[in-house]
């Protein structure tokens, strides 16, 4: 089979499966789901501390994937707007939890990880590295994963979150101590 017969092919297989969704047809919103669970689940779980929070905003995501699929464009990636929700849903759900004992507004200190901590996270398997992250407080781990992992800037990240920039260039800062700090501690666990 040709590429492009390929590629017509899989754009009416999600066009089938949008067109089920937007009619609200169990049997393709059940297939949507399933189809983006494992990756929709990894985001969910970079923004909680355990699976079942983490599960909450997947299954919160998708309430709002299939309410508003009307609105996705076919030009762009369908994986990547279910991805957006999904990044969304996990900030509502912070922005409802929040608690701001952890969040100072200090001007943002440059914390880069030393020599050690990056031998030892090369060590590390990317869900040994999820759970140091999870250990995080909610504010800390958000703040993260929006600059580390989704690449939003500061500015983004304080209009996203409702705070000021400094908070986040500080959470960033003491997320990466923190994570610094557990990564000595296993270096030393190795040893």
């Amino acid at each position: 089979m040709d590429l492009a017969l390929r590629i017509r092919l899989h754009h009416t297989e999600r066009d089938d499966l949008l067109a089920g969704c937007i009619r609200e047809d169990r049997a393709y919103q059940k297939r949507l789901y399933h189809l983006y669970y494992s990756k929709m689940m990894a985001v969910s779980m970079r923004y909680t501390s355990n699976r079942e929070e983490a599960r909450d905003i997947l299954h919160e995501g998708f309430m709002k994937v299939f309410k508003n699929i009307h609105r996705y464009k076919p030009q762009h990636s369908l994986e990547s707007w279910i991805r957006r929700i999904m990044i969304n849903t996990a900030i509502d759900h912070y922005r409802k939890n929040k608690k701001f004992k952890n969040q100072v507004d200090i001007e943002y200190a440059a914390n880069e990880l030393d020599d050690k901590s990056n031998h030892v996270i090369h060590q590390l398997s990317a869900e040994e590295i999820l759970k140091l992250v999870q250990q995080l407080s909610p504010a800390y781990r958000t703040v993260f994963n929006l600059y580390v992992v989704e690449g939003f800037n500061h500015r983004e990240i304080a209009e996203k979150l409702g705070i000021s920039e400094g908070t986040s260039k500080s959470n960033l800062a003491k997320a990466r101590g923190k994570l610094r700090k557990m990564l000595k501690e296993q270096l030393n666990y190795e040893r």
